[in-house]
């Protein structure tokens, strides 16, 4: 008997899933050695989307995956949470901890961490995102996970493994770092959803300043719990993936995951409800300790700590002090822009496509630069919005550079699209002055297009001479198009452009050769 095929693939990278039903929640049963706290893993209810495009043959199983996470975003403080130690990023172990943070005895010390998982300051909300599918990315699929709530708590110190002298070492220097945690819903089905909520995310915290959520930094950490299962079956075992402080890392340790619980359970095995770490370097998940059993975290109330309260406009209390109390709809008329605002804003501004918004906001730094540019161009936004999507932005990543790091500016770039929308240089003219620009700081796109003479040849008669010489020396070219070869004009088009290195516009040589053949 020939062995079942595996059949899993990501709704994101499928787009053509997005119009496919998506079939009733199901409740979530307690399979064994999972864990139904509130707070931790996936909640009773869950989006159950399928995962192939068609029926499964006979000896096929469809799998369906379900992934939550759970968001950690350092919130942007000078000082910890309950103590005037300073947040200093990469300080000398030790070097950022007052005696309440280490809970020296004489401190009154908590002791534990403080967290607010049982008066969350809010619950049941929604965090919609986009996500950019098919061969080209060019279709955008809207999608919207739930979020379960949104809580403060305190962050914890982190063990050092020194393996050479096989002992562990202690830096406080995080512990009672205030931390906003989100935790969303079991709506997402493959790494890539969950990357691009993630970003969404991200994008949000930075515009409102809650966080700098830089995850290099470790501002901004993801556990992502990721569970399969047949469609229309109960849920299966979860297991969570802890630490996760990268997009693209995140998105490999899930899919990672799906495809190793789909292989286990095919062959016979079992998930362990356990928590796992992703090893960057492999590519894998890799065990950290098992789940078995109910944890109890006792959470007990904090004496010190009043309730915190939240008013809106209709329930605040007469006479109440503006200052003294937390008015969300006066919060909210101060809300800033936020980026699916920015995005709408682009599309309609620059007639951009909205898979293009996405992109100038996905990259930090990347939307300034490309505003920077309109301010100094007449050339058309479509082309700025080309030259930085594939020509900049290819520059950066292929060299691994952020925006900030670019040796090109906003104002070379925009000098440079002059020059091109004046028909100065040639789009290929313009690519080498580009390269020139980012090899040799300092020199402006003027003189670079003078020192190699790449300017656009103006001498109409010396290019059409040109022209009849090249169609003199290769009469089986002329032949080929007097055949009805739509393509041999190509071939003639490339020939003068090369004698001419590249000077004279391919349209005006076009015109040229076309003229002269009819004649």
């Amino acid at each position: 008997m020939a062995a079942p095929v595996l059949r899993w693939c990501c709704p994101a990278r499928r787009w053509i899933l997005a119009n496919i039903d998506r079939g009733p929640r199901h409740g979530r049963g307690a399979p064994t050695g999972s864990r139904s706290s509130g707070k931790r893993g996936q909640s009773s209810v869950a989006q159950q989307p399928l995962v192939t495009a068609q029926k499964p043959r006979k000896g096929e199983h469809q799998w369906a995956a379900v992934v939550g996470l759970e968001i950690h975003a350092q919130i942007s403080s000078n000082s910890k949470l309950f103590s005037g130690s300073q947040v200093h990023f990469a300080a000398p172990p030790n070097s950022s901890v007052s005696f309440f943070d280490a809970s020296l005895p004489g401190t009154l010390p908590a002791g534990y961490q403080i967290t607010q998982q049982r008066l969350p300051i809010a619950v049941k909300g929604s965090l919609a995102y986009s996500v950019c599918v098919g061969k080209k990315r060019s279709q955008v699929i809207n999608k919207t996970v739930r979020i379960k709530q949104i809580q403060l708590e305190q962050d914890s110190g982190k063990s050092l493994h020194d393996d050479l002298r096989s002992q562990t070492l202690i830096d406080l220097n995080r512990a009672g770092i205030g931390l906003l945690e989100v935790v969303l819903e079991p709506d997402m089905s493959c790494g890539e959803e969950a990357a691009t909520a993630v970003r969404e995310l991200q994008l949000i915290l930075q515009a409102l300043g809650t966080s700098q959520a830089n995850m290099a930094e470790g501002q901004l950490r993801v556990d992502a719990n990721i569970s399969v299962h047949h469609p229309g079956e109960p849920l299966g075992v979860r297991t969570e993936v802890k630490n996760l402080n990268s997009a693209r890392f995140l998105a490999k340790a899930i899919d990672y995951e799906i495809q190793r619980q789909i292989q286990e359970l095919e062959n016979g095995g079992e998930i362990l409800n356990e928590t796992r770490s992703f090893d960057y370097k492999l590519g894998c998940t890799v065990p950290m300790r098992d789940k078995e059993g109910k944890q109890d975290y006792r959470f007990i109330p904090e004496p010190n700590l009043p309730p915190l309260l939240l008013y809106d406009s209709a329930s605040l209390p007469a006479g109440a002090d503006p200052q003294q109390v937390i008015n969300i709809d006066q919060l909210r008329e101060q809300l800033p822009e936020l980026p699916s605002v920015t995005r709408e804003k682009l599309v309609q501004q620059y007639g951009m496509l909205p898979e293009h918004s996405l992109a100038l906001l996905n990259e930090v730094g990347l939307l300034e630069f490309f505003q920077n540019v309109m301010k100094e161009t007449r050339a058309e936004p479509k082309k700025v919005t080309s030259w930085v999507l594939n020509t900049f932005l290819g520059f950066l990543k292929q060299q691994n550079l952020a925006v900030s790091e670019s040796p090109v500016t906003p104002s070379a770039l925009a000098e440079l699209l002059n020059l091109l929308d004046q028909k100065a240089i040639s789009s290929a003219a313009a690519k080498k002055v580009f390269e020139e620009l980012w090899r040799s700081g300092g020199k402006t796109p003027a003189q670079i297009v003078s020192e190699k003479g790449l300017e656009l040849m103006q001498d109409q008669e010396a290019l059409e001479q040109l022209c009849q010489a090249t169609i003199e020396k290769h009469p089986q070219v002329v032949m080929d198009l007097k055949k009805g070869n739509p393509r041999a004009i190509n071939k003639l088009i490339g020939l003068v452009r090369k004698a001419t290195l590249s000077r004279a516009d391919p349209t005006v040589i076009k015109e040229m050769l076309e003229k002269q053949l009819s004649s």
